[in-house]
């Protein structure tokens, strides 16, 4: 089922792409695996899937210590308390919630010598959402001048969160306020290469407005098997 679930949702991202006139090899995948077990994670990468998005940040290290023996690349996409900023910075190859210098800065004292610098994303609150973390749109730059000057972290983009849309063109022309932003920041110099924005429901407009990561949960596990 897993593997089905993947092919059709890799078919969905060829086709947005083909409407958008993008090259489908522009568009990653990350699988959310929040609450589903290690033999979800499994059957996925058998799959061809390596990018795994986990939310629960005691779950996911359990999990990865079950699945070492696995080639797999882990991105935190939930929030990032101070108090747990060891388990990110330790255990993780990405983390794309990163709202807060202090955060920001913290992962870089408390990433390992041993490990490659960790990938990390801005996330941004691109329509000011009142439940939503991240950063507002307008101290975006400062902030992301500040992250690109820490020596355990590479800032590799934004990472935006929308609240649900009640139609294609309101889901697209607020991904488009978060690619503007992200072209914005390229143009102030910075080497950005990556806006994850798109899940389940909105993947299509995310890729028509320039999203480069989808993070898709439902349509490749399932409804959520645990309570979140």
């Amino acid at each position: 089922m897993i593997s089905e679930n993947l092919h059709s949702v890799r078919a969905r991202i060829v086709a947005a792409c083909a409407l958008a006139g993008r090259n489908p090899d522009e568009v990653r995948l990350l699988a959310v695996a929040k609450s589903f077990g290690p033999e979800a994670v499994r059957a996925a990468h058998a799959a061809g899937q390596t990018d795994f998005g986990e939310n629960y940040l005691q779950e996911a290290v359990d999990k990865q210590a079950r699945l070492a023996q696995l080639p797999l690349v882990w991105h935190c996409i939930g929030p990032i308390q101070a108090n747990k900023t060891r388990l990110v910075a330790e255990h993780f190859d990405w983390a794309q919630t990163v709202d807060r210098l202090k955060i920001a800065q913290r992962l870089s004292d408390q990433r390992p010598d041993h490990l490659a610098p960790l990938q990390v994303c801005l996330q941004v609150n691109i329509d000011g959402g009142p439940t939503k973390s991240g950063v507002s749109p307008e101290e975006a730059l400062p902030l992301a001048l500040e992250v690109a000057r820490l020596p355990r972290l590479v800032l590799r983009g934004l990472m935006t969160i929308p609240e649900p849309a009640p139609d294609y063109a309101t889901s697209l022309a607020v991904h488009r306020q978060a690619r503007e932003l992200f072209e914005d920041l390229r143009s102030a110099g910075m080497p950005l290469d990556t806006l994850s924005m798109g899940m389940t429901a909105d993947l299509e407009a995310a890729i028509h407005a320039g999203s480069t990561m989808v993070r898709i949960g439902t349509a490749i596990f399932g409804g959520r098997t645990q309570a979140a």
